[in-house]
């Protein structure tokens, strides 16, 4: 199911775009079942763990997710640690979820399963909070716009 979604094409999304509806969540979220909806400053984000037998396969999985965040200009949090990727997708010009999220989350679960990184499975959470760079806006509970 995921796979069709993948294959949505991304809308432009600027300030005052809709949200999903709960109605178009609960629906969204049941093609990309692996991904939660997390709050972190008040704004709800899909987020997965996704967990390789090392660091390098790692990186290797989160220049593919950067790659594909690039050709659509939407951009995603990553996290990327020894054996593990942590990504983050929640639409910064209206600070919420838009079915952007959904589609972007869909192909990272197409780049994690189409990968050569032999992923691992783990049902991780991230136990803690990355700290922000200075140099790195907008920061997790900024929105643009």
């Amino acid at each position: 199911m995921a796979d069709s979604l993948a294959k949505d094409v991304c809308a432009p999304c600027r300030k005052g775009a809709p949200a999903v509806t709960a109605e178009e969540m609960a629906e969204l979220r049941a093609r990309v079942p692996e991904w939660d909806v997390v709050e972190r400053d008040g704004i709800p984000r899909l987020e997965r763990v996704f967990t390789f037998p090392d660091f390098a396969r790692a990186l290797a999985f989160t220049n593919r997710v950067g790659a594909i965040a690039e050709a659509q200009d939407h951009h995603p949090a990553l996290l990327t640690e020894w054996g593990r990727v942590t990504v983050t997708w929640w639409t910064h010009t209206i600070c919420n979820l838009h079915r952007n999220d959904f589609i972007m989350a869909a192909r990272t679960d197409e780049a994690f399963a189409g990968g050569s990184a032999s992923p691992q499975t783990e049902d991780a959470r991230p136990r803690g909070r990355a700290l922000p760079s200075p140099a790195s806006p907008p920061r997790s509970g900024e929105c643009l716009g």
